[in-house]
């Protein structure tokens, strides 16, 4: 379906809200950032995660003539997002190196054709000359960067691929940027609007409250031993134990197949095929456990439920009280299990 052949329907953000998404109306300040965007203005949007950024660039991208490119740092993301697009009917692709050359050949000719409405690409692929080369050609509506934190070589999710997204503004003048985020603080901020040349861009702050999301910190003893008592209470449930290293992901995710649980781990030295199944059972099965690393995000899990999770970490708490993000429209409530080292930052206790 190109949702760019009728100029009049695309026009109407209302009607594509509730025509193609099935919503009721905007939260927050989504009207305000797709009103924006769609007048050709450069935004910056923090939302936490599950409070609505993705609409706030995939509107924009139906109601704008051409293709939204949006930029995404982990194929789950970019799978998952294009699973879910192509259910509203909208024809999303991405571009990414778990595809077959088939698949990419058969991404770029439909981009070349007009016939995309959004397409997905990590940084690094973006920013090749052959790449650039091949926008150049088509109609674009807006670029779209996710995970904006990762430009901030402060931050945990640094990726120097992410500097190199300064260039868009010049390389295609006119076509809006939107750079969204759930973890930035002022000092980052800051950092998005500098490294990204976003410098004019308006700013969108949304609130970080969430009574949905409930905290519990204990000390880190024995916490296989821990886990494992957790998880008996809490049988039948889906959820993600976050690790800090892919070694600790394997031996977590082994131990817990060992004691009868129903885990899988998930990270970027899997082969592609067995990464992409544990994906896809996570988001399907019913009371399965993913095991992967911190940085994976919560887009993953923003449309499914997952009724708990529990870092096993040594970082203060205002590390992961940055990241909080249920999934809010099923109103569940996420409790989250922190077991970490007896030294916990005062000033950041919950």
């Amino acid at each position: 379906m190109d949702m760019h052949q009728a100029d009049s329907f695309a026009a109407d953000p209302d009607r594509v809200l509730h025509s193609v998404f099935g919503l009721p109306g905007f939260r927050g300040e989504q009207r305000a950032v797709i009103s924006h965007v769609m007048s050709g203005g450069d935004a910056i949007v923090l939302m936490p995660t599950g409070g609505g950024k993705s609409l706030c660039y995939q509107l924009p991208s139906l109601c704008r003539a051409g293709v939204g490119v949006v930029v995404s740092p982990l194929i789950a993301l970019m799978r998952n997002q294009v699973a879910a697009m192509r259910q509203l009917g909208v024809n999303a692709a991405a571009i990414n190196s778990s595809m077959t050359p088939a698949e990419r050949t058969q991404v770029r000719a439909d981009l070349r054709a007009g016939t995309l409405d959004m397409l997905y690409v990590a940084p690094e692929r973006l920013m090749q000359p052959d790449f650039l080369e091949m926008l150049d050609e088509a109609q674009i509506a807006l670029f779209a960067i996710d995970e904006a934190h990762c430009v901030s070589q402060w931050g945990h999710d640094f990726r120097p691929e992410y500097l190199q997204l300064a260039a868009l503004g010049r390389l295609f003048p006119g076509v809006p940027r939107i750079a969204l985020t759930a973890t930035a603080d002022m000092q980052s901020r800051e950092e998005i609007r500098r490294r990204l040349n976003l410098d004019e861009a308006r700013l969108f702050l949304a609130s970080f409250d969430r009574p949905n999301i409930r905290y519990a910190v204990v000390p880190k003893a024995a916490p296989l031993r821990q886990l494992l008592t957790f998880l008996k209470a809490h049988e039948g449930e889906s959820g993600i134990v976050y690790c800090l290293s892919r070694n600790t992901v394997d031996e977590t995710a082994a131990a817990l197949k060992a004691s009868g649980i129903n885990a899988l781990p998930y990270h970027a030295r899997l082969d592609p095929a067995v990464r992409s199944r544990h994906q896809d059972a996570f988001l399907s099965e019913e009371g399965l456990v993913l095991v992967t690393l911190s940085r994976l995000g919560w887009g993953l899990i923003s449309r499914m439920c997952a009724s708990w999770c529990i870092w096993i970490c040594r970082v203060v708490l205002r590390r992961f009280t940055r990241r909080p993000g249920a999934p809010v429209v099923m109103a569940c409530r996420l409790r989250r299990c922190c077991f970490t080292a007896p030294r916990i930052s005062c000033s950041a206790a919950i």
